[in-house]
């Protein structure tokens, strides 16, 4: 018997899917759009180059075409997803780079372009923490007041020495202050962190997950560090620079992680989606739902769930 209060599966984590359905009584598909945007360490502002392990489309290998305006995109993407995933409910997701930065009239535009595409129910941001200026924040929570809206903001890491490994171009302290300004207005937050970054051990990313345990997040996103051609990242591993995790590896830091967080949390992702045609390793990943099942089948071993060492008050569904 799953001991996990917030699932109607064998999972024993808080998934995006359980909590979209019971949010909207049906299955949700999420469907990836580009608004063109770019982003402060690709134009100079505060860097070049991008993250060492951002592809040239900035993330956006699943979404739509950038070249395309936002409604052709979202009928394109929902056309495919129709394949997979039996639903007319949707979120749209602007995934690709840095997607508040820009003037918020250009924002505006895109956003309820979004909104007004069939079956969509949601909107999910993608964005940085340092590119939430006042103006743009308010525009946020208007639109929180009328969807279900949620902003994913990277992070990767709470420490800083990785941080500048990766060439994040913000800090801990940055993040912080821009998931405040989110928090105050009730906007949901999200977060995403990557495991197995150069030079962190099981014990850094453990801290990551402590630290965000303390946080009142809606959705947390793991993801496992893959190698893509044409990358810097990929430069440096070719060279030697630093190991991939094995499966093994990344299974126990997962499960120790989610220990860790409020079962309240909704994980919105587990692991990794590299293209197939660019990855270079590891090659494991290649096989999700492999990954997934042996999270599942770790946590059934341990006899654990998500939260079981989470230390703080007790949070129950409807606070998620």
């Amino acid at each position: 018997m799953n001991p996990f209060p917030f699932s109607d599966s064998n999972k024993r984590y808080h998934t995006y899917s359980y909590a979209l359905r019971r949010r909207f009584g049906s299955k949700v598909s999420r469907i990836s759009l580009n608004a063109g945007f770019t982003c402060p360490n690709l134009d100079g502002t505060k860097g070049t180059g991008g993250c060492i392990y951002c592809s040239s489309t900035g993330s956006g290998e699943f979404g739509g075409d950038p070249h395309a305006d936002i409604r052709s995109q979202f009928a394109k993407v929902a056309e495919m997803m129709g394949q997979k995933w039996n639903t007319e409910k949707h979120i749209a997701y602007f995934q690709a780079r840095t997607n508040t930065y820009a003037p918020v009239d250009t924002l505006r535009h895109f956003y309820e372009a979004a909104l007004s595409c069939p079956g969509v129910v949601g909107l999910s941001i993608a964005t940085r923490p340092d590119c939430l200026p006042e103006a743009v924040c308010d525009l946020l929570a208007e639109i929180s007041e009328r969807t279900y809206l949620t902003v994913e903001l990277g992070l990767q890491t709470i420490h800083d020495t990785t941080g500048e490994r990766i060439n994040r171009c913000h800090t801990w302290a940055d993040f912080l202050t821009g998931y405040q300004k989110l928090h105050t207005r009730k906007i949901h937050v999200g977060v995403h962190i990557i495991d197995g970054l150069p030079g962190e051990t099981h014990e850094m990313m453990l801290q990551t997950a402590r630290e965000l345990a303390g946080l009142d997040l809606h959705l947390v996103k793991i993801h496992l560090l893959h190698v893509l051609k044409g990358t810097r990242l990929a430069r440096s591993y070719l060279a030697g620079e630093f190991p991939l995790l094995s499966l093994e590896a990344y299974v126990q830091i997962v499960c120790d992680q989610l220990e860790l967080f409020p079962p309240g949390f909704i994980l919105g992702r587990l692991t990794g989606d590299g293209a197939p045609s660019a990855l270079i390793g590891p090659d494991w990943s290649r096989k999700k739902f492999c990954v997934l099942n042996e999270i599942d089948k770790e946590l059934v071993r341990r006899d654990s769930w998500q939260g079981k060492r989470y230390a703080g008050p007790a949070q129950n569904e409807t606070d998620a």
